[in-house]
């Protein structure tokens, strides 16, 4: 409990750049995720393929991979710099990398979601004269939207916990590397553990209890 106690500041820090971080992806993976089902259900054949080969290829590479690729491949290699300050720069290497990698999660969710939209009304959304784009986003995804409140939720959920490995891009800012750092210099504290665990689960249980009831109140009889 002592060490808790003693490193509770720079342990508290490291998870705001958690929450940062997973705020951050949060907002993009669902724009990107969107963007992407658009492509999935598009009439256009090079859309479809184009969104299918990029969410079966990254949606089955491990998350490590693609942070990996965002600080060696995107930083190194490409030279996309987001900031002089390495910890910025970091940040939003680790924000790029998971949110492409979240994106996909959210697109199937969503294409899942676009499934239960029955299909006579995009029928009759092209019967009086709306394109692909209107009816897409004024008919199919606001239902779409609302299908999928839960799982959107589980995949928020993950996409906080995959915050954790952020180390893999070089951002050595969060809590699990904060934690690591402190065990090296006092050794494995269990009280430490229990504490980040619980910090967790402060954050993720209100999000799955919200979305649950989101998903009870917003659903639509068939």
């Amino acid at each position: 409990m002592n060490e808790l106690i003693e490193y509770g500041p720079a342990l508290w820090e490291g998870f705001v750049q958690n929450l940062k971080l997973s705020a951050v992806c949060a907002i993009m993976a669902l724009v990107l995720g969107t963007v992407l089902v658009s492509m999935r259900v598009s009439p256009t054949p090079v859309l479809r393929a184009a969104g299918a080969a990029y969410v079966n290829i990254v949606r089955n590479t491990p998350l490590t991979l693609v942070l990996a690729f965002s600080a060696l491949g995107l930083s190194d290699q490409v030279g996309l710099v987001f900031s002089d300050d390495p910890a910025i720069n970091g940040f939003w290497l680790v924000a790029l990398g998971l949110s492409l990698y979240t994106a996909t999660f959210v697109c199937e969710a969503l294409r899942a979601g676009i499934n239960t939209v029955p299909f006579g009304q995009a029928e009759a959304a092209r019967a009086i004269g709306l394109t692909f784009f209107q009816s897409l986003t004024l008919i199919i995804l606001p239902q779409a939207f609302r299908a999928v409140v839960a799982p959107l939720g589980s995949v928020m959920i993950a996409m906080i916990k995959n915050t954790t490995v952020a180390v893999a891009a070089g951002y050595l800012a969060d809590v699990a590397f904060v934690m690591k750092d402190t065990f090296d210099t006092t050794g494995v504290s269990i009280p430490i553990f229990l504490g980040i665990v619980v910090a967790f689960m402060a954050v993720t249980l209100p999000i799955g209890f919200l979305t649950g009831w989101l998903s009870r109140r917003l659903a639509v009889a068939r």
